[in-house]
């Protein structure tokens, strides 16, 4: 049931479903029997379970939607928690449950402290209204006002925290991939010293066969076999150590990006299934990746992204879309780069946005004829 209300792409666990046991705070009035207020004559239980089961029905898909939902729906799902709060209060004092739930939930806005700071004092200016009108103690204002705000205070920093956490990762990322260009310069070196080894044997071998040419013709046809079979070993080792070193070029840009923008609080799934490709291909895509990956995480103010890295028979396509707010796309150096450095490969680039509906970049480039047979990069990553 977890899952289905809430997929692992929030990385909350079980801290949402624990925090509904703050509504038991609505049925104290039924417990103790305290009066609801000058409005309900009796003031009894009977006037009391009913508005407040009723309450509950609404609050629930309001709460898990909240987690679910970015931007203004967040903002707009929030609000309607606090609206519920204010229209239970006639019949529930202990309403301010509702209220304090949209406190929790207005420090994931996506906006500034000061939108969040005012936001919160409008809610907690008409609850005081609201009790001087039903005429409640004031000090259930008090109450409310602490504790809603030790709640919003305590979760802006922990979602603060887990952006640290995120930049502490990617802090660490870099140094991994300092390390992976460390260990690329010494299959470097191995590669000079291997061919230069085999370069040298292949000419012995050659200069051995020539000698033998008139005098034993079996002898140096036996030198030129093992010349051949010297130069294919050879190179198909330097095709293993060269697959490896462009793998972990895109390997790592899928990495950065992941955790640049967990910095940021997005989500990322990526996917790559592609064949071995040259050099040149390899470094285009992963350019154009980390020029999508950047302009995303600062424009795009989004929650969730998608990356694709597949083959389709004849092209190679990297996809790169985002849940963001979209809009016009006004080109610039970075997307004049991207296409013009795929252009030169004989690819193209296509950028789709609508506002509201976020963005999506496409880069293909053609396979090449030929392409060089180690075994592919493949697998899937997600949070």
């Amino acid at each position: 049931m977890r899952r289905a209300l809430l997929t692992d792409d929030f990385d909350l666990g079980w801290m949402p479903i624990y925090s509904l046991g703050y509504l038991l705070f609505l049925f104290l009035p039924v417990v103790f029997g305290f009066r609801a207020s000058i409005w309900i004559p009796d003031g009894g239980r009977d006037g009391l379970i009913w508005p407040t089961l009723l309450s509950i029905a609404l609050f629930l898909p309001l709460y898990f939607a909240t987690y679910r939902a970015t931007g203004a729906w967040r903002i707009a799902c929030t609000l309607a928690i606090a609206l519920l709060g204010f229209a239970l209060m006639p019949a529930n004092g202990f309403s301010n449950t509702y209220l304090i739930y949209a406190c929790s939930f207005s420090a994931a806005w996506q906006t500034g402290m000061p939108a969040k700071l005012l936001a919160i004092t409008a809610m907690l200016a008409l609850y005081g209204l609201e009790l001087h009108l039903l005429r409640y103690p004031m000090f259930i204002l008090g109450i409310t006002a602490v504790v809603g705000l030790s709640v919003f205070f305590g979760n802006h920093f922990y979602y603060r925290d887990k952006q640290k956490q995120a930049a502490l990762r990617l802090s660490h990322e870099e140094v991994k991939r300092l390390a992976a260009t460390a260990e690329r310069e010494r299959i470097g070196r191995d590669l000079h010293d291997l061919l230069g080894h085999t370069l040298s044997l292949i000419a012995l071998k050659s200069d051995l066969a020539g000698r033998l040419l008139e005098r034993d013709p079996a002898a140096a046809r036996h030198e030129v076999d093992e010349v051949s079979r010297v130069a294919r070993e050879a190179l198909s080792q330097v095709r293993r150590a060269v697959t490896g070193i462009r793998s972990a070029g895109i390997a790592a840009e899928l990495a950065s990006a992941r955790l640049l923008l967990e910095t940021d609080g997005i989500t990322l799934r990526h996917h790559a299934d592609l064949p071995p490709l040259p050099a040149a291909h390899e470094v285009a895509l992963a350019m154009c990746l980390r020029e999508a990956v950047t302009n995303l995480q600062r424009h795009a103010r989004a929650t969730q992204a998608q990356v694709l890295l597949e083959a389709d028979g004849t092209d190679v396509r990297l996809s790169v879309s985002d849940n963001g707010r979209g809009g016009d796309i006004v080109p610039g150096n970075g997307l004049d780069g991207m296409r013009e450095r795929l252009e030169a490969l004989g690819g193209e680039l296509r950028v789709e946005s609508r506002r509201g509906q976020g963005t999506r970049l496409e880069a293909r480039l053609p396979l090449p004829p030929d392409p060089v047979p180690p075994a592919p990069m493949h697998g899937t990553i997600a949070p």
